[in-house]
């Protein structure tokens, strides 16, 4: 016999990138219930890329971690990269139809998988047929609360059945009953099984089945669901209806362009949420007493949804005719466009006032969001285009200083006045209106501070640095006489020596005091190189300058200036802020960056090291933007802590430092197949492969739907590698060797 060795294949695995074990999108808590869907960090995987051969009809997750697809050509395994078609374990093993209708897993781990030509479950590798099923389209599974396994099929033949499955017993109930069939099953709070027909609902236990007729008919709808107070929900054409003591009526209409469409799928998230599919106009979303619409204008796969379902990390699916989206919290959420906060991108400005709410100058106006409610200065009629799209409370304000559609870019001073720039005035807001400051050109400003004495220091373009004292007496310095024409993109005003920073367009900064500037740091003392977009004192008066070419700390006149050699993910900066721990926030060209305080402290001592970041990028909607101008205050933080920017793609930003979603649990790492010498083998313990093997092949995967695509692999096959071999979302390792009999472990 042949001699042979024992090789084990070790494989790590972490999410890297933005989605660190430190900071990750949630896998357990449900979607935030006050946000829209808009707001969602959204994925879609489209058919006609060629994700899968045609429609998704269900969608199911097993155990392992596997998110199953049932298809019109077979059921197909994904891991959040790859879709694979399904394959019986055993030769000569088939579906009884690959066109899969419908998939349920039980709570022992059973994939059960509905055909249209019949049923059968999927259990450590083996298939089970239930033949009292053959010939009919098993679309509706459920286990209840006592693990009964209850299955509602149709049939264009002979009537459709219910049948409730225990262990290997199967019985069959309702020849006729039910007419053509069963579209959907529902279990209550209460035990009642629900059965929905052709034209009404069946409360079908407990006691003897007792029909109710629905108005419309129920055809179309394939699921049911609940209220908080344990009414039935019932989706049907243009509304949502509550069914309950025998009555309907209605829970929610759906708002346009859903009003007049059918209803066919419902899901209730666990925190609350309602999701409904309908046939022709994408998702509508109830929640916290709004609802809201996503469809395939908003960058949904199709309009027509086939199935809805909730992932065990909180992820909401939704597959429609055109593919499969995916729905999860992330720790950015962005008001835009439906949310009444328009803008073009890029052209935003932020402040948080006093009272909570969050102003926003826009090219199109100026908005204010105080706490789900929107107000938007100009006459309602001149937005009746974008209204259409609003779906939060938006009252809108006449005010003829303000004007519509006007540019307009906000500021803060530092008692709390709400500071307003448009082409032809400059002022602020006083009960609710804007009172413009006599003698203040107007045009763009690009940035605005005030310091110890009052006094308020504003950079206009085409105006030069100006004073504002508190008597109102307005002085005004030309970019050209303190020898920069490029003007300052940035000021910083410096409350202990009561001096002012300004940040250059064309790079360098400078320290005016008394009408000159007294200090200058470029290029050659160590600055950042190109323009100076942000300026930040710290508590220690340490002066943050971010520029293009990275993040420079002036203290003391010594110039340190951390890079992409510092470990920064880019150099270029658009502006800085620090949270209530004292940790910096970057927004850089490649997303934003949080730089704890220890980091940055150990930098300023050793400008050699690397700093450890977090970044949050384009997976939680974070725009990667080059460096250009900006006008208006790009970044503000609000009574509550949380930190409101520019989302620079449209709309205003948020993010809450004290509550960033975590993870620290590694996604579980499965061995799908290993392939030697051209033959698969199945990926078992103790698998033994013959002598001489040459070419090797080990297909593995990591199951997290967080960020798959961010997922990074350690692997070391023993005996072979040396050291650790190190990949980011390359799910195979291939090796040529010459191995003795081996016996191999994953």
């Amino acid at each position: 016999m042949p001699a042979y060795v024992k090789t084990r294949l070790k494989i790590w695995a972490l999410v890297i990138g933005a989605l660190s074990l430190t900071f990750l999108c949630p896998s357990a808590p449900a979607l935030n219930p006050s946000l829209d869907v808009s707001q969602y960090a959204h994925t879609a995987w489209r058919v006609r890329e060629g994700f899968t051969q045609g429609y998704i009809r269900s969608i199911a997750q097993t155990p392992d971690g596997y998110i199953w697809l049932g298809t019109g050509f077979g059921l197909f395994r994904f891991d959040g990269v790859r879709a694979e078609l399904w394959k019986p374990p055993l030769n000569g093993e088939q579906l009884p139809s690959d066109f899969v209708v419908g998939l349920h897993v039980t709570r022992d781990g059973t994939l059960w998988i509905g055909t249209l030509e019949g049923l059968v479950s999927l259990r450590d590798g083996k298939l089970t047929r239930y033949p009292d099923l053959v010939g009919s389209a098993a679309a509706s599974i459920l286990e209840d609360r006592n693990g009964t396994v209850w299955v509602g099929s149709f049939s264009l033949g002979p009537p459709g059945k219910v049948c409730a499955i225990v262990g290997t017993n199967v019985h069959c109930y309702g020849l006729g009953v039910t007419g053509k069939g069963a579209n959907a099953l529902y279990e209550d709070s209460h035990d009642v099984l629900w059965v929905v027909g052709n034209d009404g609902i069946w409360q079908w236990r407990p006691g003897p089945p007792r029909f109710y007729h629905v108005p419309f008919g129920t055809f179309s709808v394939q699921d049911l669901g609940e209220a908080a107070n344990g009414a039935l929900l019932i989706p049907l054409p243009g509304r949502l209806a509550r069914f309950e003591a025998g009555k309907l009526e209605t829970q929610s209409p759906y708002p346009a362009p859903a009003d007049k469409v059918e209803g066919v799928r419902f899901l209730r998230d666990r925190d609350g949420g309602v999701w409904i599919g309908t046939a022709g106009a994408g998702l509508v979303h109830v929640h916290n007493g709004r609802t809201d619409v996503f469809s395939q204008a908003d960058g949904l796969s199709g309009n027509i949804v086939t199935s809805l379902f909730e992932d065990r990390e909180g992820d909401v699916w939704v597959s429609t005719l055109g593919g499969l989206d995916r729905f999860r919290n992330c720790a950015i959420a962005t008001y835009a466009e439906h949310e009444g906060i328009g803008t073009v991108p890029g052209w935003g400005s932020v402040v948080a006032a006093q009272d909570g709410s969050i102003w926003i100058g826009t090219q199109d106006g100026l908005r204010v969001w105080n706490h789900g409610e929107v107000k938007i200065y100009g006459r309602a009629g001149s937005y009746k285009s974008q209204s259409r799209t609003v779906w939060l409370p938006v009252r809108y304000v006449s005010d003829p200083e303000l004007g519509d559609h006007l540019f307009v870019s906000v500021f803060g001073d530092r008692a709390g006045r709400i500071l307003v720039s448009t082409p032809s005035a400059f002022g602020h807001m006083e009960n609710g209106r804007f009172v413009s400051m006599s003698g203040v050109p107007g045009g763009l400003v690009y940035s605005v501070d005030q310091d110890r004495q009052g006094i308020l220091w504003i950079a206009n373009r085409d105006k030069g640095l100006l004073r504002l004292s508190k008597d109102g007496t307005v002085q005004r310095t030309s970019w050209a006489s303190i020898g920069h024409k490029d003007g300052a993109q940035s000021l910083a005003a410096d409350l202990s020596t009561g001096g002012l920073w300004l940040g250059f367009n064309e790079g360098g900064i400078g320290y005016f005091s008394d009408g000159q500037i007294k200090e200058s740091y470029g290029r050659a003392e160590g600055l950042g190189t190109g323009r100076v977009s942000a300026l930040y004192i710290d508590t220690d008066d340490a002066v943050w300058a971010g520029t293009e070419g990275g993040l420079s700390r002036i203290k003391n006149g010594r110039v340190l200036t951390m890079t992409s050699k510092n470990g920064l993910p880019c150099d270029a900066i658009h502006w800085i802020t620090q949270d209530e721990n004292h940790s910096f926030w970057v927004y850089m060209t490649c997303g934003l960056v949080r730089i704890g305080r220890t980091e940055l402290d150990a930098w300023a001592t050793d400008s050699q090291r690397k700093v450890k970041t977090t970044v949050f990028d384009s997976s939680e909607g974070v725009s990667s933007t080059p460096i250009t101008f900006h006008v208006g205050s790009l970044v503000t933080r609000s009574l509550d802590g949380k930190i409101w920017f520019d989302g620079f793609l449209g709309g205003a930003s948020v993010i809450d430092p004290q509550h960033l979603p975590s993870d620290k649990i590694p996604p579980p790492v499965n061995i799908e197949r290993i392939t030697a010498d051209g033959k698969t083998y199945n990926a078992l313990n103790g698998l033994r492969l013959p002598a001489r093997i040459r070419d090797l092949t080990i297909d593995y995967t990591a199951l997290s739907f967080v960020a798959p695509e961010k997922v990074q692999f350690r692997y070391q096959l023993e005996g072979q590698d040396r050291n650790w071999r190190e990949v980011v979302n390359d799910r195979e390792c291939s090796t040529q060797t010459s191995l003795r009999e081996s016996t191999f472990f994953v």
